[in-house]
């Protein structure tokens, strides 16, 4: 089974304040069961949006066992206050490598 990559578009209305908030949840992703790696992209021709993108074992990992999670809670709570509008998630899994 291939790993799931979260894409988390989120437009932001703070780009300092939201990269700061992020850097500061990473651990609680990191800590989070399935997950193996985290980053945040910035898009170039429009620098108030960003891409989350986590990869995780299976999307189980992000949408049941992460969401219930204190972790979650948290990450929330950081972030959230910099959000323009809510962020747009979708999961992918590799098809060619």
């Amino acid at each position: 089974m291939s790993p799931v990559v979260e894409v988390a578009e989120i437009r932001v209305t703070d780009p300092a304040g939201f990269e700061a908030a992020v850097a500061a949840a990473r651990p609680f992703f990191l800590a989070a069961e399935g997950c193996l790696d985290l980053a945040l992209h910035r898009v170039v021709e429009t620098p108030e949006t960003y891409r989350l993108l986590v990869t995780w074992r299976s999307i189980e990992d992000h949408m049941v066992t992460f969401r219930a999670s204190d972790g979650f809670q948290r990450w929330r709570a950081l972030a959230s206050p910099y959000f323009a509008a809510p962020p747009v998630v979708t999961h992918s899994a590799a098809v060619v490598l």
